[in-house]
């Protein structure tokens, strides 16, 4: 299976938080997972990390570093992914996140997310 992290999900992954439930361990770990990490992660990492509020407990760099130890795969922006954006419901306005369920389904990938609004736009989401 193709599974794609939402950002605070790739984090909880990485920093081995208890936030991060058994069931979704076990599937970011199986051997019959290729996990992704969406550019746009990387790119929201960086934003909310150099504005220092706390809530982003590794800076970009380090987290690429630990994506890449992990094995995780890197998803780019391609513009179809953008292009998917406009036809997406408005459950969510992130921005982050509606490119995350753009390239969810364009590729397609199931993408594992802690929202529930997130969760709103498709059964390719996993709740976690």
């Amino acid at each position: 299976m193709n599974l794609l992290l939402d950002t605070h999900v790739a984090l909880w992954a990485i920093t081995d938080s208890p936030k991060l439930l058994q069931k979704a361990r076990e599937l970011i770990q199986s051997p019959k997972t290729t996990v992704w990490i969406s550019v746009a992660s990387v790119w929201e990492i960086a934003i909310k990390h150099s504005l220092g509020r706390g809530d982003m407990p590794v800076s970009s760099q380090d987290a690429v570093r630990y994506f890449r130890e992990s094995g995780y795969r890197f998803l780019v922006v391609e513009a179809e992914h953008a292009i998917a954006v406009e036809d997406l419901a408005a459950h969510h306005q992130d921005p982050f996140d509606r490119i995350l369920v753009a390239q969810a389904v364009v590729e397609p990938m199931r993408l594992m997310t802690h929202d529930p609004i997130v969760a709103l736009y498709s059964d390719i989401i996993i709740k976690v």
